[in-house]
Order: C-alpha cells, then sequence, then structure tokens
C-alpha cells in the first residue's frame, strides 16, 4: 500500500489512474465480463458515498420490483494472469483454495495466461471442482511456488513473515528499489528469485547469530 500511495499521489514512478471500487464491485464487473453483459448488478453501492468518486458507478430500475440497483461496467481485460495448482497436457487448468473470482476474470479475458504448481497427465479433479477448459486458455508455464509469498492450497502457506517484512521494505522508495534491483530485475527467473530470497533470508540470519 505504501507503493500505491505514493504512485497515485506523487505520480512515482509514474502517474496512475485509478478506478475505485469494492471487492463486490469488482467481482460483479468480472462476471458481467464473463457472461458477455454489458454491466453488473449489486446492491452494495446504494446509499454510498462511493458513486461520488467513480462516474462508473450508475442504477437501474429493476423491472420486477421497481427497486434501484447499482451497476457497474463489465471488465473484460486484455490479458488475466492467474496461478493455480495444476494443468494438464491438452491444457486445461484446475483451480483450488479460496479461488475469488479467478474464474471470472479469466473467462472475461481476451488472453488468459496461467502459472501452475505442476503438470500432471490427469487433474483428478474432484466433483464440481473449478477447472478452466484448453479453449479459454492462451498459455500455460509450470512456475512452481509462483504464488508466493501467498498460499497455494496443497502445496505450501503464506509467507506470513514475508508480509510483515514487506512493510519495512515497501515504505520507502529507496528500500524499494534496492529490494527489487536486487531480487526481481537482478534474477532471470521465478526460481532465482525464489533463491534470491532465500539467500538474504541466511544472511540476515547468520548476521543476527554472529556476536
Amino acid at each position: 500500500m505504501h507503493r500505491l500511495r505514493d504512485a497515485v499521489e506523487h505520480g512515482w514512478p509514474r502517474p496512475l489512474e485509478i478506478v475505485e471500487h469494492s471487492h463486490a464491485g469488482m467481482a460483479a464487473a468480472y462476471t458481467a465480463g464473463a457472461s458477455n453483459l454489458p454491466f453488473g448488478l449489486l446492491r452494495g453501492y446504494v446509499g454510498t458515498d462511493l458513486p461520488a468518486v467513480n462516474a462508473q458507478i450508475r442504477s437501474v430500475t429493476c423491472p420486477y420490483t421497481g427497486e434501484q440497483i447499482a451497476t457497474v461496467p463489465a471488465i473484460r481485460p486484455d490479458v488475466t494472469v492467474l496461478h493455480a495448482q495444476k494443468a494438464d497436457r491438452a491444457g486445461n487448468v484446475l483451480l483450488r483454495g479460496i479461488v475469488g473470482a479467478q474464474r471470472e476474470a479469466g473467462l472475461a479475458a481476451r488472453a488468459l495466461l496461467v502459472t501452475v504448481e505442476e503438470i500432471v497427465d490427469d487433474l483428478g479433479a474432484p466433483m464440481n471442482a473449478i477447472v478452466l477448459p484448453h479453449w479459454v486458455v492462451t498459455a500455460i508455464a509450470c512456475v512452481p511456488g509462483g504464488a508466493y509469498p501467498s498460499y497455494a492450497q496443497g502445496y505450501y502457506a503464506r509467507d506470513n513473515a514475508f508480509y510483515t517484512a514487506w512493510e519495512a521494505i515497501s515504505r520507502e522508495r529507496a528500500t524499494f528499489t534496492s529490494w527489487m534491483d536486487r531480487h526481481v530485475l537482478g534474477t532471470a527467473d521465478h526460481r532465482a528469485f525464489l533463491a534470491s530470497l532465500a539467500a538474504a533470508a541466511g544472511d540476515d540470519a547468520q548476521a543476527e547469530a554472529t556476536p
């Protein structure tokens, strides 16, 4: 949030335009995009101050009850990037865990890129599982640990210590850019990124242990 606030308030590293929505509003917009509808509906915005800062929030009258219901325009991303547990060799993708609006964001996109923990011969998808069929997926890359520092259900837990450390790393531009240069811009791929973080953690542990 420090970096987002800096970008919005000071235009660093460049000016950033934002459109304010709640999570529910975004979910409604993605669902409309996935359904090929022009807008989504929700009650949550009626009576709030959010329409005063987002002119896209409007309303319609329900033809059955006469109730005023808030609307948001459909979101159809040029590209959606998701991380999932598995893909099979045909290109079908299995999503598990707290998935939020990932399915809707994927189906609404013009291009869908998916990273997965592993590629398997058979997804082994249980009944009622979320499976994105291969014909909606543009490309897949096998990236173990790709959700880090968040979690991938069934593979690894959320690294809460990283989130705690990130508050200090991201607070000032200098510490943030130094971290990015070392661990992101200075690494070749995600595996190298994770190795870089592990090496830094080892250095910190050794420094703490040194009298």
